[in-house]
């Protein structure tokens, strides 16, 4: 199965309510060779209309750190925990992550990041581990096999507390230097 197969399954997913109340499934975006995979939680009310992953507000922050470490959306992957809007931007239920996130773990096997920037709390407790504190453990490397991860703020978390951008722009040059040293063996990214 190649990412194009899996985006079509996902697409027909009917497995939670979700479904029900989605314009667009946001499987994913970005080079399917990436080095580096972002991840966050589910898609918003922008990313439910167009079917693009961080493409409202939070998104624009989102390109504009990427922008400031000279990376762009042509160079890595955008993925989430799930892939259909909950209802008012809520989290999502751990029945819904449950049973969406196996999309994810199939893109991950796809890809071979080998970086995984888990953009805020939810993303960061069903990736790194259960009992993530975003405050305390962002900016600190794990690893798991051949790869690395590594947490943020969300975007939408830094539109919300722009104090804490000083330390997302930390977090962003740290993920910038390691892919220097991360690179794919094929070359890519």
């Amino acid at each position: 199965m190649d990412l194009k197969e899996l985006e079509k399954e996902c697409s027909s997913c009917k497995k939670c309510p979700l479904y029900e109340g989605r314009n667009n499934v946001v499987f994913g975006q970005g080079n399917e060779n990436a080095s580096i995979l972002f991840i966050g939680e589910g898609p918003g009310e922008q990313e439910d209309l167009s079917g693009v992953p961080f493409v409202g507000k939070s998104g624009q922050l989102f390109d504009k750190m990427l922008e400031a470490v000279e990376l762009t959306r042509d160079e890595i992957y955008i993925a989430n925990i799930i892939k259909c809007r909950p209802p008012g931007n809520r989290n999502p239920k751990p029945e819904e992550a449950k049973i969406c996130i196996d999309y994810l773990y199939s893109q991950i096997d796809l890809i071979k990041p080998t970086i995984i920037v888990c953009l805020g709390k939810v993303a960061s407790e069903y990736i790194i581990h259960d009992d993530f504190k975003i405050t305390a453990e962002r900016g600190q490397w794990s690893q798991k096999g051949n790869c690395h991860y590594i947490a943020t703020y969300h975007p939408s978390y830094l539109l919300r507390s722009p104090n804490k951008k000083a330390e997302a722009w930390l977090d962003f040059k740290e993920i910038k230097h390691a892919d220097k040293f991360l690179n794919k063996e094929d070359g890519s990214n």
